[in-house]
């Protein structure tokens, strides 16, 4: 919505954040809840919380409250980032647990934090009129039982210093969970070596050049979305063109605007454009 990040921006709000989550208490290992539709915020979150040497556990946004707790529960997570309109489910998954499986901090922001200052309806010319509540209301955060909530904007505001890179190859990174179609989800364990792999792989299979201009639509909380969009077009320095969710006509418009090269997506998204 007329934002723009260079790398060296991505770069140092990931080690500011990455520095917050070691103050928090998070180490080597240790499992961090994502749970956001697509925003700067989320590629963010997600090389902080691989900074810090923790696991990203991304979790599909329109879970409710009843499964959150088997995110909470299962990888064993204390923490959790999310966007204000979400965090009170995840706030009342955690608070329905026993006390010892509770989380213990929720870092929490507003899809506003990296719009346009003073974002409006009125100065971002592009947002669909049923995005508006969605998109632009900032939501209040909420009492967390027996833990702490931080806002996006003070967890970055930190100057400490990010912990001293520790993982390597072997050690677990990303930690995505089934569907839950023949019971309840698994995780699916995918180390440093696997995801860079996919990386590299999925960029030199597209032949990706730092010259693409990727249209990023397709769910990141997905592993098609996180490894075929975002770890590759990243690894091959590509710009990033960012929608939180479909939408034909704006699609249309961005793919024109910035002169979109590369689209990962699904048939349904092709025909829903053509069909404009």
């Amino acid at each position: 919505f007329g934002r723009e990040f260079r790398y060296a921006d991505l770069a140092r709000m990931t080690e500011r954040l990455a520095a917050r989550l070691f103050e928090l208490g998070v180490r080597k290992g240790d499992r961090v809840i994502l749970d956001m539709q697509n925003c700067p915020q989320l590629v963010i979150a997600h090389f902080a919380i691989l900074r810090a040497n923790a696991v990203v556990v991304p979790v599909n946004p329109m879970n409710r409250a009843e499964e959150l707790k088997h995110y909470i529960t299962d990888p064993d997570a204390r923490v959790a980032i999310t966007t204000g309109d979400l965090a009170a489910e995840l706030v009342k998954a955690s608070d329905a647990l026993p006390a010892a499986d509770r989380l213990e901090h929720l870092i929490v922001t507003q899809f506003t934090d990296c719009m346009p200052e003073g974002a409006t309806p009125d100065t971002i010319a592009d947002l669909p009129e049923a995005w508006h509540n969605w998109l632009l209301t900032r939501h209040p955060l909420p009492a967390l039982a027996g833990g702490q909530v931080h806002a996006w904007t003070d967890a970055l505001a930190t100057d400490a210093p990010a912990p001293e890179p520790s993982v390597g190859p072997t050690d677990l990174a990303i930690l995505p969970y089934t569907s839950g179609t023949t019971g309840l989800p698994k995780g699916c364990m995918h180390t440093h070596g696997s995801i860079m792999h996919n990386a590299v792989a999925s960029s030199a299979w597209g032949n990706a050049t730092a010259e693409n201009v990727t249209l990023m639509v397709v769910p990141m909380f997905h592993i098609t979305g996180m490894v075929s969009l975002m770890h590759s077009n990243i690894y091959a320095g590509c710009t990033l063109v960012m929608m939180p969710r479909w939408d034909r006509d704006l699609a249309g418009r961005l793919i024109s605007r910035y002169r979109v090269t590369t689209w990962t997506n699904i048939p349904t998204m092709v025909i829903d454009l053509l069909g404009s």
